[in-house]
């Protein structure tokens, strides 16, 4: 068996795997010469994917295999991987092989089993999950058809929706709190400075609990990322909890942004429509936290290789944690910092001015106070919390309609002049706030942004002073630590 079209190495060892899987599935492989074609001659065919498809190919070739009628009618899209027992493994990239094959009005398809609950939710095609070469031997041929899969909605899907951490569960932070609760309504990025035990890792890991549920539209785009990459465990679903991801800080540039030889996605990928956490932020490379900039600015990131281009979607929330020194105490009243001010100002420096533009919110998180910590009174849950984010963004929804803003992080400049009107208190106090912070045209742009994500929290139309004295109370910190 000859396979030609450019393919890789797994593709071309498939040969000994479809042979080993014919005859141990009953079927007779004649000594003969075979070629298989893979189309289009130009483009590298990678992946076991092919396996299934050029076991059928060759069977129906050489007449071991006779398509029914009923299978000749319709047409059918087949893929998965086999071993040399004629089992049906699953394969990678299941969801856009499927969304594919409904764009090209391919009527059903024949896939691995533990890829079916993946694309349980697309309608409008016929889906037959297949365990062996055996079944598929006998419903192509028709002797023993497959009964297609029942599709789900979405809805019931959703109800599956599981939250990591519930804010009911956080002691204290009651500033850290309303921080969380304004980034989740707005869509702003966020850095939290404290001390370490001070509660910012579990913060960040409840934030997603208070986003808004993905919609179908967002489920799909980032199902599709997670299952191109093979992070989708075996047997699992559409996504419809909001993804969050935390590299850790010795990730290099190409996992967190994209790249490799193949130009695969990275982390701020895997993060789109849900969080990206950068725990112990000045510990990462000066060159993947600069790499960041594009992709917090425009939603997507492009990667390109010698082998391959790509632009992938990255629209995420970043939320950063550090220490305000090496230590870790500079500032505490209970530790004494051991730091020298040359260290802290190195360790400061390792983040950027430019990056520090693009956070909207920056919060200082102290310790909680063991009276906090013992207390029996109940923290509100994160239910209680979404359902006012979820009234902020409805507000935003209906604001935006028809526009490209989906919340108010998003907006532009033309945006900000049309939808963030101010009153006259509060435009004398950020027309001062400006002069005396010395802030930067972005971050004049960004209070304006987060102070329109308070005003909606508030369901009020015009932004008021107090709105806009929030708002730049999250951008003192760089004052503080910074200037």
């Amino acid at each position: 068996m000859e396979i030609i079209g450019l393919p890789d190495a797994s593709v071309r060892e498939s040969r000994d795997r479809v042979n080993a899987a014919i005859i141990n599935s009953g079927k007779q492989m004649q000594p003969r010469r075979i070629t298989v074609n893979l189309a289009p001659a130009d483009m590298k065919k990678e992946g076991p994917s092919y396996d299934l498809p050029i076991a059928v190919g060759v069977l129906i070739a050489t007449n071991e295999l006779i398509p029914s009628i009923d299978f000749l009618h319709e047409k059918t899209a087949i893929f998965g991987e086999l071993s040399l027992d004629g089992f049906i493994r699953p394969v990678h990239g299941a969801l856009p092989m499927v969304i594919s094959a409904k764009e090209n009005d391919i009527q059903s398809v024949i896939l691995p089993y533990e890829n079916a609950k993946e694309v349980a939710c697309i309608e409008g095609i016929r889906i037959y999950p297949v365990s062996t070469l055996s079944q598929v031997i006998d419903h192509i041929s028709g002797s023993h058809t497959i009964k297609p899969q029942e599709q789900i909605s979405f809805c019931d899907l959703r109800k599956e929706q599981h939250v990591p951490i519930d804010m009911s569960q956080i002691k204290g932070q009651q500033g850290a709190r309303r921080a969380l609760e304004v980034a989740a309504a707005g869509g702003h990025n966020m850095l939290m400075i404290g001390v370490p035990g001070s509660g910012k890792t579990m913060l960040a890991r409840s934030l997603p609990g208070i986003l808004p549920p993905m919609t179908f539209e967002e489920a799909l785009e980032t199902t599709r990322i997670h299952s191109i990459c093979g992070r989708l465990s075996p047997g699992s679903g559409l996504m419809v909890t909001r993804p969050f991801s935390a590299p850790h800080h010795s990730a290099s540039v190409a996992s967190l942004i994209g790249g490799g030889q193949n130009a695969k996605p990275g982390e701020v990928s895997m993060a789109h429509n849900g969080v990206l956490f950068l725990d112990e932020l000045p510990e990462f490379s000066r060159v993947a936290l600069e790499a960041l900039r594009q992709p917090l600015e425009d939603g997507v990131v492009s990667v390109s290789r010698v082998k391959n281009q790509a632009q992938y979607q990255s629209s995420f929330m970043l939320v950063a944690s550090m220490n305000p020194c090496p230590c870790g105490y500079y500032g505490s009243e209970k530790n004494i910092c051991r730091c020298t001010p040359q260290e802290i100002r190195k360790y400061l420096d390792k983040i950027s001015g430019p990056l520090l533009d693009r956070i909207d919110i920056q919060i200082e998180v102290d310790a909680v106070p063991v009276q906090e910590i013992n207390t029996s009174k109940i923290a509100e849950s994160s239910a209680q919390v979404a359902e006012r984010v979820a009234k902020a963004r409805k507000r935003q929804q209906d604001r935006y309609y028809g526009m490209p803003y989906h919340c108010n992080a998003q907006l532009d400049n033309k945006g900000i002049k049309k939808y963030c009107p101010m009153s006259a208190d509060a435009i004398k106090l950020i027309n001062a706030a400006v002069e005396t912070m010395n802030l930067s045209m972005r971050a004049y742009f960004r209070i304006l942004k987060v102070s329109r994500s308070i005003a909606d929290l508030d369901e009020i139309d015009i932004i008021q002073s107090s709105h806009v004295a929030e708002a730049i109370q999250y951008r003192e910190l760089d004052q503080k630590y910074w200037r």
